[in-house]
């Protein structure tokens, strides 16, 4: 037996195992539409066994968009383009979900192999950023403090989203406030010096994510759930710790947040220790103070190791990104190194084996 291979229920949605794909930008679409390099790599990981294929932060408003190439759901275009996607992978076995972000401060950037780094210009397609302060990110243009009309716009922006996202078959939506995006920058200190309702203490500075969680499930089918990805510590002294952001979750549980997907960092540079699992203990403490599912990311390549995760009540779910890169069938493997019972796919069980690769299974 196999936590890492049991289903997870989440509202009414059975997500056939516990290994799922990281949310990870791929910076290869034009004006926010997916395309077949999107196809391609998620579809490449729900042959490879992940229950649930996360695509990577996808805009909300064009100018959410943390560079020119990033994907978006901010018009019906991308929602059919992104449809095609969905449909793959569901024919596969597995769920998809997709992340909703705004980049705030963080957009128009360049990629991260461009030959130059930092704000891209208007006149190589960038655009002028807002954030709830002029602060700016270090290397990156200072940003326009947003009015409160801007403010009040971003709950439906992300409800909007939202409602395409269903229409383009997708079984979760996650809302995106960590690694130092716009949600994120209106909750830590170290981005957010507003001083209306939406600065100060914690409770302000965490009342625009409330709000823009609290729209995506009333637009979100009840019966489906809605996923939060939180940074749980800024690993600074003056930004968020994990009982603050533990804090937060409880309140968004209370607003309809089926799960957490808790990471770390992102909102100012920081002194990071870094190891296998180095965020797992966050994702525990945010579990044990929230009384909400969470899963965990950073770091995590081994199938013992992913497995272990669980069955200490660390987390409910693992996320997996730079080993998902190096390797699309990686829960295959992992079914074989820990003895796992997996099926032919498509199957009513879930993930598996896909028929044409049988020939290639461990023995």
């Amino acid at each position: 037996m196999s936590l890492l291979f049991d289903p997870i229920m989440l509202r009414d949605l059975s997500v056939p195992n516990r290994v799922w794909l990281a949310p990870m930008c791929e910076y290869s679409a034009s004006d926010g539409v997916p395309n077949d390099w999107h196809l391609v790599h998620l579809g490449a990981r729900a042959v490879g066994g992940f229950g649930l294929v996360m695509t990577e932060a996808t805009a909300v408003v064009p100018e959410g968009r943390i560079s020119p190439q990033d994907t978006g759901i901010w018009n019906d275009e991308q929602a059919v383009a992104w449809k095609r996607v969905v449909d793959f992978v569901h024919e596969r076995g597995a769920r998809i979900g997709i992340q909703l972000a705004h980049a705030g401060r963080k957009a128009s950037t360049f990629r991260p192999w461009s030959p130059v780094q930092g704000t891209v210009p208007a006149a190589d397609g960038g655009w002028p950023t807002i954030g709830p302060s002029a602060v700016p990110f270090p290397g990156y243009d200072a940003p326009a403090e947003m009015t409160a009309a801007q403010v009040a716009d971003i709950p439906e922006q992300f409800a909007a989203a939202a409602r395409r996202a269903r229409a383009a078959g997708f079984d979760t939506v996650e809302v995106h406030a960590a690694h130092g995006y716009l949600l994120h920058q209106f909750l830590s200190p170290l981005a957010n010096s507003r001083t209306d309702e939406y600065g100060g203490s914690l409770e302000g500075r965490s009342r625009l994510v409330e709000q823009t969680v609290e729209a995506v499930r009333s637009a979100w089918p009840a019966e489906l759930p809605v996923l939060v990805r939180l940074s749980a510590t800024d690993w600074r002294d003056d930004g968020l710790g994990v009982e603050d952001v533990a804090a937060v979750a409880g309140r968004l549980g209370t607003l309809g947040a089926d799960l957490i997907d808790v990471s770390t960092g992102g909102v100012a540079p920081a002194s990071i220790s870094v190891g296998p699992g180095y965020q797992v203990p966050h994702a525990r403490r945010v579990r044990e103070l929230s009384g909400l599912p969470v899963s965990a990311v950073g770091l995590i390549s081994e199938p013992v190791q992913a497995e272990q995760i669980l069955v200490e009540g660390s987390a409910d779910a693992v996320m997996l990104g730079r080993e998902a890169l190096r390797d699309p069938y990686w829960p295959l493997r992992a079914a074989h190194a820990l003895r796992a019972q997996i099926g032919v796919v498509p199957v009513e069980s879930g993930v598996g084996m896909q028929p044409q690769y049988l020939r290639g299974q461990w023995r």
